[in-house]
């Protein structure tokens, strides 16, 4: 074959093959078997193997994954994507209509389209050609993912029109693909993902293309970020655009004259989600058109011609096996329910906290129970009810022990506390718990040490207590399973580094009764040492703004044991830090910044700076950063997903900023 014959069959080939993916992946209506489209594909690998010059960009060849990356570039969004506020219930959705009347009179429509969860990308054609796709990234900057993307087989590497735009939409994992990356994962005795959406956001992040490849994404297009060169006037039309141009749009879509028919479709599909084929986490309401939406504009976050209904938790019922017990750090025994493996918003649920033996007997619930679970915020999964009309007779009634499950010492319940308690402070358990909450991100943050090695290394006999982890020897953890010289180094390097770290991190991870993350800072900064600190008196200690009697005498306490003083002892000698590092606290009436004097809160994903650096900031510059909205809030930091403290501080009219707008801020 020529040059000349090869080009015209690569066309050929091309038409075809895209005609294939098309009818396949977008419309789900294959018109040939699969052996048919290898070989047509078998066919156009050869011919670009023996004339590689005609490789185009859009070949279909070009969708196997190429190289592996080395990181990823950043990318300007042209037009920002905006994340979306929420309604949670008739009432809000009501209320945004309102809104939108007030702007529009009566003539106006609304879009409703189911939201996919998935991860927001944005695809950018140039000439019909695919050049570019991105993450949402902070809404303004994403992160370049174009060869991860061009695997998704319904995502057109050219359009049926020469056009230059930019289009968004939702990357998803189906449930399908979802289940046999997981059983695949299983197989080689990998950790399974949490749920699509995780599993998705993690395919698309890959630096290997070829894993994404693999991974059987697909996506659903939903907007034109420029409808410039395309002429349309409504988001509706739009969307019967980007059918057009060959893209995959979701079909559920209605358009609707009233907010009643929102509503209706709404509660419609509150039924029905179980029955997709991917996960969806609510409606997406928009204004159809483009002049209002236009006219409505947006607020520095999103935009007042949408809103996303978040639907409320799902509930599922399955049947409690067994209740185990657990031991916390601080000698806490919690009840779990150990249940038949049931699938609840997006992951397959096996247990749920059951926190104490009151909720026990308050929710009446016994061994064998079937039982209603959902999930707390889509995430904690928790006992709602039982159905007692299902009881049988050969329920177990549950009693909580009289004795520790680990150590056999005799429980407590402590005045004013609903748990029961084991004060053994040589329980196993606890010292076990002790050693996994100091090693953690918050406290010592030693990387490599989690929860698996911590109980290995405790079951080994080499670690009893926390300076136990600063006198481990590489020999030692070479002899223990899956510890190989790479994992070995790189932990003992992370041992040595964590020695450095602030006094603050320290007294956290010790693990001092009623002592958080935030009373140990201030502990840290107003004492400076450990010694200083051990000597204080709870005069001295209640002095201070923020500590209590309860936290001073918990101190105290902690301090006065022989065993805590030797403990200090045996750190320091091991070179660990035990001053403070950071800056001395100002008051906040010599602060001149916005935030002194302030009560901030943060939500949602903050994604450049992470949730606990922006904290840091804040309160260096006056401000105080609490976990919970109220009158008392002064403002709101809402990242991605942000979810009931949006709602709620949207409506105490409390100021609300974007992490754009934090950022400012904190760089001026």
């Amino acid at each position: 074959m020529d040059i000349k014959s090869a080009e015209q069959k690569v066309a050929e080939l091309h038409n075809l093959l895209n005609q294939y993916n098309y009818e396949y992946h977008v419309l789900d209506k294959p018109s040939v078997p699969d052996a048919e489209y290898d070989r047509v594909m078998n066919e156009l690998i050869a011919i670009e193997n023996e004339y590689p010059e005609l490789r185009a960009p859009d070949s279909p060849t070009q969708r196997v994954g190429g190289n592996t990356l080395e990181a990823f570039e950043k990318v300007a969004h042209r037009t920002p994507m905006l994340s979306l506020g929420n309604a949670f219930n008739e009432e809000d959705l009501r209320d945004f209509d309102r809104k939108v009347r007030q702007a529009a009179g009566d003539d106006y429509s609304y879009v409703c389209e189911l939201k996919i969860d998935g991860l927001a990308v944005s695809l950018r054609y140039e000439d019909g050609l695919f050049m570019q796709g991105a993450t949402r990234g902070d809404g303004t900057v994403g992160e370049d993912i174009t060869a991860n993307l061009k695997t998704i087989k319904s995502i057109p590497l050219r359009i049926s029109e020469p056009l230059t735009m930019e289009v968004r939409g939702e990357a998803f994992m189906p449930k399908r693909s979802f289940e046999a990356l997981n059983k695949a994962k299983e197989e080689r005795e990998e950790e399974p993902f949490a749920n699509p959406r995780n599993a998705a956001a993690g395919s698309l992040r890959q630096l290997d293309p070829r894993i994404a490849a693999s991974r059987n994404l697909d996506i659903f297009l939903y907007a034109i970020a420029d409808v410039g060169e395309t002429g349309v006037v409504s988001h509706s039309s739009g969307l019967d655009r980007l059918d057009e141009f060959g893209f995959k749009t979701n079909k559920e879509r209605r358009k609707c004259s009233t907010i009643d028919e929102v509503i209706e479709y709404v509660e419609g599909w509150v039924e029905r989600r179980p029955d997709l084929q991917y996960d969806i986490d609510g409606i997406v309401i928009k204004v159809d058109s483009l002049e209002l939406q236009e006219r409505l504009g947006t607020t520095a976050k999103s935009p007042r011609w949408a809103v996303a209904y978040k639907f409320p938790a799902e509930e599922v019922v399955t049947r409690l096996k067994d209740i185990e017990l657990s031991v916390g750090r601080t000698g806490v025994v919690t009840p779990t329910a150990i249940l038949e493996p049931v699938r609840v918003a997006g992951t397959t649920v096996q247990r749920a906290s059951l926190h104490n033996e009151d909720l026990i007997r308050e929710k009446d619930i016994k061994i064998g129970d079937y039982v209603v679970v959902k999930k707390a915020g889509d995430i904690i999964p928790e006992v709602v009810n039982v159905l007692e009309e299902r009881r049988t007779g050969e329920e177990q009634d549950f009693r909580m022990p009289e004795e520790c499950p680990e150590c056999g010492s005799g429980l407590v319940r402590l005045e004013g506390e609903v748990a029961l308690r084991c004060i053994n402070p040589k329980c196993p358990a606890q010292i076990r718990e002790g050693l996994i909450h100091f090693v953690s991100r918050n406290a010592m943050n030693i990387d490599g040490l989690g929860e698996k090695v911590i109980s290995q290394l405790f079951q080994e006999g080499l670690i009893e207590d926390v300076a136990d982890i600063y006198r481990l020897e590489r020999e030692q953890l070479l002899q223990l399973e899956r510890m190989g010289e790479k994992s070995v180094d790189n932990l003992l390097n992370a041992i040595e580094a964590s020695k450095t770290n602030s006094l603050e991190k320290l007294l956290f991870g010790l693990g001092i009764r009623h002592v958080g993350a935030k009373a140990a800072k201030t502990l840290a900064q107003e004492f400076e040492t450990i010694d200083t600190l051990m000597d204080a008196s709870k005069d001295e200690l209640t002095a201070i703004n923020e500590i209590g009697d309860k936290m001073a005498d918990a101190v105290v306490a902690y301090f006065e044991k022989e065993e805590a003083i030797e403990l200090i002892g045996e750190l320091k000698a091991a070179g660990v830090n035990t001053e403070y590092k950071g800056p001395k606290p100002v008051k906040a009436e010599e602060i001149d910044s916005y935030f002194a004097g302030k009560t901030v809160v943060l939500t949602g994903k903050i994604e450049q700076l992470g949730r606990n650096e922006a904290k840091q900031k804040i309160e260096e510059l006056g401000g105080k950063v609490t976990g919970s909205v109220s009158k008392k809030t002064d403002l709101l930091i809402a990242g991605e997903d942000a979810g009931s403290k949006l709602a709620k501080a949207q409506e105490l009219e409390i100021e609300i900023w974007d992490e754009e707008k934090l950022l400012e801020e904190l760089n001026r």
